[in-house]
């Protein structure tokens, strides 16, 4: 019996005996075999979470048929520290819930008002500040403005309280006070240091300094920075919504008490004053701390 293969018109080889039926099926499974072995083993799918992490290094596939081994580190988060960690949320969550202060809460004495404000939250755009650190300037103190009578830059002093005061040190720094008591008294509440709640990165902007940590805010020049303000925002009512506002928030339990920073002009009862207040526990004060104690 003649072993030959015929050729099919369409130039494919067709075996015609058993045994070539056999030969042709047995070598075309072995081709088919080897041509397309798997090379990865699908029994252990990579989940997407894996697939996002980084970075990812793969070891390469060595001779044979070795199945290829993949090795996924997770990534790191940066570790914070728990005293000065930041609330990275919006201003519309981070100060929900708190309603703007009245216009009667700042209707008393400079100095009552002072510790009031510990804890109250400044609000401007996307910027919420919490107060930490205030000083108090009352009518007939040789440290207050007032002292030189109304005058085009001092009149926002003697204006109603619940107004804004903001004026330029050293030609450099916007200094932001809360107005008290009654029009005409001339007194006012000094806003030295604050902690960002949220728009920490306008903050950051605004201050020209990528940081997280107490510099970012404890001064009163840092803090009218922050904030974005300029003279012009004097006589801002800060009950009013929109613009720039103040808040109600809880009272801290804890607060320190100690004399103003750099009145040296003054007279000697109103430099040793403990006219200024701050935050108890809270690294969000401005230098010097030393010269603080517990209420």
């Amino acid at each position: 019996m003649s072993t030959a293969l015929t050729r099919h018109p369409c130039s494919v080889l067709i075996p015609q005996s058993p045994f070539q039926i056999f030969a042709f099926s047995f070598s075309y499974e072995m081709i088919k075999t080897h041509r397309f072995k798997k090379v990865a083993d699908p029994k252990t799918p990579i989940s997407s979470t894996e697939l996002r992490r980084e970075p990812q290094t793969r070891k390469k596939r060595k001779s044979g048929h070795r199945t290829k081994s993949v090795t996924i580190r997770a990534k790191s988060k940066p570790v914070t520290d728990p005293q000065t960690q930041i609330a990275q949320s919006s201003p519309s969550s981070s100060s929900e819930g708190f309603t703007i202060l009245p216009k009667e809460f700042f209707l008393v004495d400079a100095l009552d008002l002072a510790p009031r404000l510990l804890g109250k939250l400044l609000r401007r755009d996307d910027v919420v500040l919490r107060i930490t650190e205030v000083e108090a300037y009352r009518p007939n103190d040789s440290a207050c403005h007032g002292r030189f009578g109304v005058t085009a830059r001092t009149a926002p002093v003697f204006g109603p309280g619940g107004h804004a005061y903001v004026y330029l040190c050293y030609g450099l720094h916007m200094m932001l006070n809360v107005v008290a008591d009654e029009v005409g008294i001339g007194a006012a509440v000094l806003v030295r240091s604050c902690a960002p709640v949220s728009g920490l990165e306008t903050i950051q902007k605004r201050r020209g300094q990528i940081t997280d940590k107490p510099v970012l805010l404890t001064g009163p020049g840092k803090v009218g920075q922050a904030l974005g303000l300029s003279t012009e925002w004097s006589n801002h009512p800060f009950y009013a919504p929109g613009g720039l506002e103040l808040l109600d928030a809880p009272e801290p339990e804890n607060i320190l008490v100690g004399p103003r920073v750099g009145i040296e002009y003054a007279l000697p009862e109103h430099v040793n004053a403990l006219w200024r207040f701050a935050i108890a526990g809270t690294p969000w004060i401005s230098a010097p701390k030393n010269t603080l104690r517990p209420s």
